[in-house]
């Protein structure tokens, strides 16, 4: 990194920094007991876990140290300079609204996938999962009845991590630089910013509609994108100097 980090500007700077702390307080707080990271991550609206305030904690949460590492150095590699280009407060505005954005288009997909289990089960299954899922869920335990375990996860794990932001932010540095080059580690090769952003873009529809890619939400990171490129489009639309 040739930048240094006492140079990052300060939303960047902030962020980082704020994620850092609320990952080593989950840390803390998990050896007294306490799963901060079910309190505050994102749960699906209809469960007994679900809070309004999780639509904003939840992107303050991580799953470890290298889910958080990798959202970390996206967000400076790429926000410092979208930060410097935009200033400190349309960037905010840009990375929350994404963010939001992520979790928006994830619920929706919660939902539909909801929908879609509760219509094979029978009410006094879905009576059950609702009332009892959280708690069941929390004792490390799920239903034996594979529709009922299924629904249950929908409902009660948490969605946690910046991820839907970042992809929000990478976006807007393929919209603002399409042509920048970026060099790939696998394989080693450069790439314009605007084919890595449509071939990452393309990948991660494929993998959020094949379900594939373990417990990774790939519709939150297109939800993302696709608020960043609706924000984007609305503030050239609205601005003859946005860039």
């Amino acid at each position: 990194m040739r930048a240094s980090f006492n140079a990052t500007p300060p939303v960047v700077k902030n962020l980082i920094i704020l994620n850092a702390i609320m990952l080593f307080v989950t840390y803390v707080l998990s050896m007294r007991g306490i799963d901060l990271a079910n309190i505050l991550g994102l749960h699906y609206i209809q469960s007994t876990e679900f809070k309004p305030y999780q639509l904003v904690t939840h992107l303050f949460m991580h799953g470890g140290i290298t889910h958080l590492f990798f959202n970390m150095f996206a967000l400076w590699m790429f926000g410092r300079i979208l930060e410097s280009v935009w200033g400190p407060k349309r960037f905010f505005i840009y990375y929350f609204v994404t963010g939001l954005g992520a979790a928006v288009l994830h619920t929706f997909v919660n939902f539909l996938e909801f929908q879609s289990v509760a219509s094979k089960m029978s009410p006094e299954q879905i009576d059950i999962v609702m009332s009892q899922g959280a708690e069941v869920f929390n004792e490390g335990k799920n239903f034996v009845d594979p529709l009922m375990a299924k629904l249950n996860l929908v409902l009660n794990v948490p969605t946690v991590g910046a991820s839907g932001a970042v992809f929000g932010i990478l976006l807007g540095f393929g919209m603002l630089f399409p042509n920048t080059e970026l060099m790939l580690l696998f394989p080693p090769m450069p790439i314009k910013a605007k084919y890595f952003v449509l071939g990452y873009g393309a990948l991660e529809l494929i993998l959020g509609i094949t379900n594939s890619g373990g417990n990774i939400a790939h519709f939150a990171h297109l939800g993302g994108m696709l608020f960043g490129f609706i924000m984007i489009k609305y503030w050239n639309k609205n601005s003859s100097h946005f860039y």
